[in-house]
């Protein structure tokens, strides 16, 4: 039927989910999975149970898991209980991982009395289910029954997970009980958790938060990697503002790394939060990164904007991602750009005439050939060494100055020859103007 022009019908699909259910398909069954999200059909509660059914028997219980939290997450939540009965008809109500995904379910709908009572009547405790009910007391703000519940998990010596520990940590800086804090920050060190970055970013906003600056940093000393959520807290605490050369470094960092979004993020954030207007390197690593990302449009734009006239380091950054992009009419405007600021260098000449050969343009490749020519512009000599015997040999093209040029040239014939022998010779545009 799928092959035809009608298309599955969700009875259809929950009943054929079913049946790979009960003959075990695995293959069919994931086909089904991915034709539901491909139609649109996975926010389906119906079709959600049927495929948290199809999992579990087929014993796949973590992809069982995932698809009852994406039931919660693709707004279904309103219908924990449907799915609630839905589970108990098929028997798995006796399964912590099922059960703490209801729990879930519940909590992120904001129904925490309903996931407490199915925290009450699970029978078999373990540290999964303890975990849901403390992370749903905790995400809406039961601080107390938060730390209540881990004092009871831990009189079942059920060790915490570095995940509940972030958890009782956030709980213990809402209600400002310090106390309870150092006590839990014992169990970490005892629990050999204190390594863990996120465990010691819930430790440092804690002791910031409470205005504990010196053992804040000593947590931050103490924690081998580092990432920016312990920076930005320990920054929070000291009130520290970042200024016109933080924001360079990082706009740079984010250019290195092609973080767009990024820089865009951090360029709005200097004039919103902190009352900064961008100065010319600041626009410098903006254009860079859009040019960088092939947005060469964009690019031009923002150097029509920007309240500077772009300046040399700009255009030929500009120019450069011209080159890579292959845009002819950017290029040209930028290399007139360059030759206008600097006319007896050769770069912007060179460059230009790259990316006219790219696109086969060689009437206009010769016309900038004319052109330095008729400025007297030639191509500056390009130098090479190699150290032999910790001794530096330097040489340039066509080179016969070299005491042992000879033999050199002897032996690049003979290189020259084996590559004929090897292949064939084809010359690279890149070097039309050598």
């Amino acid at each position: 039927m799928n092959g035809s022009i009608a298309k599955p019908i969700k009875y259809v699909l929950c009943t054929a989910l079913s049946s790979c259910a009960k003959s075990l398909n695995w293959h069919l069954g994931i086909q089904i999975h991915a034709y539901m999200i491909r139609s649109g059909h996975e926010d389906n509660l119906f079709l959600s149970s049927a495929l948290v059914d199809f999992y579990a028997k087929c014993f796949a219980i973590v992809d069982a898991r995932k698809c009852s939290v994406c039931v919660g997450q693709n707004g279904a939540l309103e219908h924990c209980s449907t799915l609630h009965a839905s589970v108990i008809k098929r028997g798995y109500d006796t399964n912590n991982f099922v059960v703490s995904s209801l729990i879930d379910c519940y909590a992120n709908s904001g129904q925490i009395d309903d996931a407490a009572l199915l925290f009450d009547e699970t029978n078999e405790k373990d540290i999964v289910v303890y975990n849901s009910m403390i992370s749903g007391y905790s995400k809406n703000l039961y601080s107390e029954d938060t730390l209540k519940l881990f004092v009871e998990m831990r009189g079942k010596n059920l060790n915490p997970t570095d995940h509940t520990l972030c958890t009782i940590l956030n709980a213990c800086n809402s209600l400002a009980v310090l106390f309870q804090g150092r006590q839990v920050h014992s169990l970490v060190i005892k629990m050999g958790s204190e390594g863990n970055v996120f465990v010691a970013s819930a430790l440092n906003d804690m002791y910031s938060k409470g205005g504990n600056s010196d053992e804040a940093q000593c947590v931050l000393d103490q924690t081998s990697k580092k990432n920016n959520v312990l920076y930005h807290g320990l920054c929070s605490m000291l009130e520290l503002i970042p200024d016109h050369i933080c924001f360079t470094a990082v706009l740079t960092a984010c250019n290195h790394a092609g973080f767009l979004d990024k820089g865009v993020e951090y360029i709005n954030k200097m004039t919103t939060n902190y009352g900064l207007s961008p100065d010319i390197d600041q626009y410098a690593c903006l254009l860079d990164l859009y040019a960088g990302n092939g947005n060469l449009s964009k690019a031009r734009d923002l150097m029509e904007e920007m309240p500077y006239d772009p300046n040399y380091v700009i255009w030929s950054s500009f120019f450069s991602s011209c080159k890579i992009y292959g845009d002819v009419e950017l290029g040209r405007e930028a290399a007139d750009q360059l030759i206008k600021m600097k006319p007896g260098n050769a770069a912007p000449h060179l460059t230009l005439a790259h990316i006219y050969a790219r696109k086969g343009l060689w009437n206009e490749v010769a016309e900038v050939r004319r052109l330095m020519q008729q400025r007297r512009i030639r191509k500056p000599a390009g130098w090479s060494w190699v150290e032999v015997d910790k001794q530096i040999h330097v040489f340039a093209v066509d080179d016969v100055t070299h005491q042992q040029s000879n033999e050199i040239y002897r032996e690049l014939e003979y290189i020259y020859l084996g590559i004929i022998e090897a292949s064939s010779y084809v010359v690279e545009d890149s070097n039309i103007l050598a």
